[in-house]
């Protein structure tokens, strides 16, 4: 018989092992699970800031579209934070005990659905009117005798009817007159479904990641995160730029520019492109378990029947005890930590600092448009392009700086002060880098060109055309070639015209000043009169500042992050953090565009009037006060929260010194306890040394 070869005894031959691959480590699920949730984390911190951003950006084409004032679209604006305070708390606290992947995926949900319910509005509210009175068909030339007939509408109703004694009957007729509602309700929405994105992403993660892992993957959602808000304002930037009816009205056919205070982009287009992304952006969630292995502990066995076991265990005697911790340590905490004076102070001066920043946010752009004459499409791309990624970086280094030289919280403090107010001292360039106000005559100019501010409407009215039938309610500017804008080609005297549609000219009029009247007619041309190089050379210096300003803003967002932590107990650290974020959002969030609206409202020269006889969007602002307002009030903020942060800089450093001798007397007295507690050895030479020195002598030694 032959004897049995290694293949007969189940052993591969050593030609058959040199054939066998290597044995691939078996991937662990959960370690791939836990990546999934942090990218599937990171596209959804992405969307909702997009989304977030978008809104700011479309806050001047929603003033316009539903002829609403600064102040109610700031109220609109802060209608997210109200819908996120309302279920901040219920989330966080029961969103724990829950399938925390699949109540993200369900806040995307309704994210997506409250920006969709934001740009609905657009389609029951019918084509947009603006005031004009040209004619809207483009195929042949009719024309126009402004002074001599009333204001005729044009064929495809592009102008707002004049007010009319029956304001009731023209009330219900308007289909807009009360659709911003539905918009304040899809941001209401869009605020609820962000509430449980933060709190249970972020505790995921900490709960399944290893420690040291914990703090990358956050770092890395911020630093995500920063992509969202200049994505949005491209996004704003691109959506201005269409006309508001795009695709179902023919651009060709509408006579203003994108530079008109008239002019409405399609605002509504960015909220249903963000809407589908938070839409797929909550998909993945739905795939993802409830809960994993610690990173690290992924190969122990019978993990999941013990994680079961102790759920179902622990859970009920948990849920008695946060009742009881609710009941016992809550107050005792919340007064603990108010009673904090760095932590009090800090948290009133950062109050006034995103009060400042929110109002800033809100109407920067707008700011940039009625100061320096830029579009909104352009204004949204430069802060879109150039300011929020220097902050980005800026952010990053700040970061960079505090771990390389290894900061203390004093000296995190001191570097985020000094930053702070070197970009608030170049902040005040701002107040001189103006462009004078346009000359509009009966408003910022006489009719004869003498320089005045009016805020009546009489004003507009003068001998040169008083015979003409004008309304003092419209606005239809036209330019003469003397730089002066009129508000109405009525206004201006004009009797008749040329051309048709954006190229019309009036001529014949009467209020037109002209050096000498013999030499030819006296015309205009649509549109408000462009504003001169002076303004552009001003507007770049802006920029220049603004963008250098944000960047050393942002060196000391890190450092000031890092004082909330560190200046309480560490036992109190996430009801301080929660504290300051429900603080920000009620007293800072809500209010801020309100009241910044409400005095940017109060420099108003022209408002619009809406087709029932209330009153409308503002048409033009006086540049000159708006800029000193809005200047002042951001910097006042921020200027009072100094002295806030001052007083905790002094508090801390107080507090760190009396901690430092502190710990030097307990070493010191620790180290004398040892001296007195080591027995005394005896040396023949007659020296002495402590007991701890024995092994270390080589002579032979006797007690005293």
């Amino acid at each position: 018989m032959s004897e049995p070869t290694e293949e007969d005894n189940g052993k591969p031959t050593s030609q058959q092992e040199l054939c066998i691959p290597e044995k691939e480590a078996p991937k662990d699920p959960s370690c791939s699970s836990l990546r999934i949730f942090i990218v599937a984390l990171s596209f959804a911190y992405f969307s909702k800031t997009l989304c977030g951003t978008y809104m700011k950006s479309a806050i001047t084409q929603i003033e316009r579209r539903f002829d609403l004032s600064s102040s109610v679209v700031g109220l609109i604006d802060g209608s997210f934070e109200m819908g996120n305070l309302l279920f901040l708390a219920v989330v966080s606290h029961f969103g724990a005990r829950l399938h925390r992947p699949r109540l993200i995926g369900m806040g995307c949900f309704l994210m997506a659905i409250g920006a969709a319910l934001t740009g609905l509005p657009h389609f029951f509210m019918g084509r947009y009117k603006y005031d004009t009175v040209i004619q809207g068909s483009l195929n042949k030339t009719v024309s126009i005798s402004p002074c001599q007939y009333p204001m005729v509408l044009n064929d495809y109703s592009n102008a707002h009817t004049q007010p009319s004694n029956n304001i009731g009957t023209d009330c219900v007729k308007d289909p807009g007159s009360s659709m911003w509602i539905y918009v304040f309700l899809g941001n209401a929405l869009r605020g609820i479904g962000e509430t449980p994105v933060t709190p249970l992403g972020i505790s995921y993660i900490d709960d399944f990641a290893k420690a040291e892992n914990s703090a990358f993957y956050i770092s890395c959602l911020q630093t995500i995160m920063l992509l969202g808000p200049m994505f949005g304002f491209i996004l704003g930037s691109m959506c201005a730029k269409l006309y508001v009816d795009v695709g179902f009205v023919s651009v060709d056919s509408v006579t203003i520019s994108p530079q008109d205070a008239r002019w409405v982009g399609a605002w509504w287009l960015g909220f249903f492109v963000s809407s589908a992304i938070l839409l797929l952006a909550g998909v993945p969630f739905w795939f993802l378990p409830r809960s994993l292995p610690k990173q690290g502990e992924e190969g122990k066995e019978n993990y999941t029947v013990d994680q079961g076991n102790k759920e179902q265990s622990v859970l009920p005697n948990t849920h008695s005890v946060k009742l009881a911790d609710i009941a016992q340590g809550f107050l005792p905490s919340l007064k603990k930590l108010l009673c904090n004076p760095a932590y009090f102070l800090l948290l009133c001066g950062i109050v006034l600092k995103f009060n400042s920043f929110i109002g800033l946010l809100t109407f920067k752009a707008k700011y940039m448009e009625q100061q320096f004459g830029q579009s909104a499409s352009r204004a949204n791309f430069l802060i879109g392009v150039l300011i929020l990624p220097v902050v980005a970086v800026g952010i990053f280094l700040g970061g960079l700086v505090m771990k390389r030289y290894k900061l203390s919280v004093v000296a995190g403090a001191q570097l985020s002060f000094i930053t702070s107010v070197t970009a608030f001292l170049l902040l005040l360039l701002h107040f001189g880098t103006k462009c004078d106000n346009v000359p509009v005559a009966g408003l910022t100019v006489s009719y004869n060109g003498t320089p005045e501010i009016s805020h009546d409407e009489h004003s507009l009215m003068s001998q040169c055309n008083q015979d003409c039938s004008c309304s003092t309610s419209e606005w239809d500017p036209v330019c003469s070639d003397s730089g002066i804008t009129y508000v109405s080609p009525c206004l201006a005297g004009c009797t008749t015209s040329t051309g048709q549609g954006k190229n019309t000219v009036f001529h014949n009029c009467s209020c037109v000043l002209t050096p000498s009247p013999v030499e030819g007619s006296r015309s205009v041309s649509l549109g408000q009169c462009p504003r001169g190089p002076a303004c552009t050379r001003s507007f770049t210096s802006y920029m220049a500042v603004s963008v250098l300003s944000s960047f050393i803003n942002s060196l000391g967002t890190t450092p000031g992050y890092m004082i909330t932590i560190r200046c309480i107990s560490p036992e109190l650290k996430s009801l301080a953090l929660g504290i300051q974020t429900l603080v920000m959002r009620t007293l800072g969030g809500i209010p801020a565009p309100v009241y910044f609206g409400a005095l940017i409202d109060s420099t108003c020269l022209k408002w619009g009037i809406k087709s029932c006889g209330g009153r409308g969007a503002c048409r033009m602002y006086d540049s000159n006060m708006y800029r000193v307002i809005f200047l002042s009030l951001t910097t006042c903020l921020s200027g009072c929260s100094y002295f806030f942060i001052i007083a905790v800089i002094v508090l801390l450093r107080k507090q760190f010194r009396k901690e430092e001798v502190k710990a030097l007397q307990q070493t010191a007295s620790k180290q004398n306890e040892t001296e007195l507690q080591s027995p005394e050895i005896c040396h023949p030479d007659g020296s002495k040394t402590d007991a701890s020195a024995r092994e270390k002598t080589e002579n032979t030694n006797t007690e005293c």
